[in-house]
């Protein structure tokens, strides 16, 4: 029998599935899924090992997983459409990348469980009385007016642009066994102690809210919304990071998942704005690695998964998240909103 390529069984699936003669997904999908690969890109934060294998071992498909930086994801994702089936984005990535017409809307009606998703995403609202995180809340970015639009709707409809996967928070990465006293806001980033010794994140959309975060918590300057800085703001958050490097407080800084990680378990680094999963692949490292989690210091993030235009569309079950998936009580309502890809739990659906 001769093996089917992904591109043909991605090509019969969305003509079977155009053409309305069945519903569902084509049976295409039972009969051959263990010759489709599906290729997947996004941060190192979500490309882990173990999602790919767990993918194999339940679904039966091949989820081949590239792990680049924020940069380079957005540059991929509107160039290279033709080049992924399953794309990594952070939501605040959403406004560069959607409108470039790249990524098809979502039917929401095909998302298994959408009702269970966290209103974080849909209202904005964790409850009705929270208010909507500065910065790109994902529920400014998660629909559109319609199947065709790449404009983002003010409210719920029924075509969403990407599913959530991963809620995180982003916090102060720290050695504890280097480091003597509890870290709690996230001015300790800048404590004298630490000179040489820190590092923060550079990429510029997220790393520019860690810096205000900074500034903020040390009584600098007070920001109406971290994500979108007035000028006099952002002139002084920057001249703030230029002194602060040339002080020699930063070690170095990140751009990337693994550079994070690289950082902490060397030593170089004892102190640093970091992504909460890189904790886990830090520890084994022959040190334990933590992140704080004071009221003060997390800013909340969140992943979602997409897929090009040009891709079939199939029943997908996002995360269910829950409460206790978002920041702490009293954090920081900064959202940097990470995207992540997570595969369908039926055949690769569209995001």
């Amino acid at each position: 029998m001769t093996t089917l390529s992904r591109r043909r069984a991605l090509q019969t699936a969305g003509a079977a599935i155009g053409s309305g003669a069945i519903t569902g997904f084509p049976t295409i999908w039972a009969q051959n899924i263990k010759s489709v690969t599906l290729r997947q890109f996004g941060t190192g934060v979500s490309n882990l090992n173990a999602i790919a294998d767990k993918v194999k071992q339940d679904l039966g498909f091949t989820l081949s997983m590239t792990a680049l930086d924020t940069d380079a994801v957005t540059q991929k994702a509107v160039t290279q459409p033709r080049s992924y089936d399953v794309a990594d984005i952070e939501y605040f990535l959403c406004k560069k990348i959607f409108p470039a017409t790249v990524l098809q809307p979502i039917d929401v009606n095909k998302i298994k469980l959408y009702d269970k998703i966290v209103p974080i995403f849909t209202t904005g609202h964790l409850t009705p009385d929270t208010p909507i995180a500065q910065g790109t809340a994902p529920s400014r970015v998660s629909f559109v007016d319609g199947p065709a639009s790449t404009k983002f709707a003010a409210a719920p409809t029924e075509w969403m642009t990407i599913i959530p996967t991963i809620y995180n928070a982003d916090t102060l990465g720290i050695r504890p066994d280097m480091i003597d006293r509890p870290i709690r806001q996230w001015k300790d980033l800048i404590d004298p102690a630490f000179k040489g010794k820190a590092s923060i994140l550079n990429i510029p959309g997220i790393g520019i809210m860690d810096a205000a975060m900074v500034m903020e918590s040390a009584g600098l300057q007070t920001y109406g919304d971290k994500g979108n800085m007035t000028r006099p703001e952002i002139d002084k958050t920057i001249a703030f990071l230029i002194d602060t490097k040339r002080s020699g407080q930063f070690r170095a800084f990140w751009k990337t998942f693994d550079e994070s990680v690289n950082l902490m378990a060397s030593g170089e680094v004892v102190i640093q704005s970091m992504w909460s999963p890189a904790s886990p692949p830090s520890a084994p490292r022959a040190f334990p690695a933590s992140t704080s989690r004071s009221p003060k210091a997390t800013a909340a993030g969140a992943a979602a998964s997409a897929s090009p235009s040009t891709s079939p569309a199939c029943n997908s079950t996002p995360p269910t998240n829950t409460s206790t998936g978002t920041s702490p009580a009293g954090a920081a309502p900064t959202s940097t909103a990470r995207a992540t890809t997570a595969p369908c739990s039926t055949p690769p659906k569209t995001t």
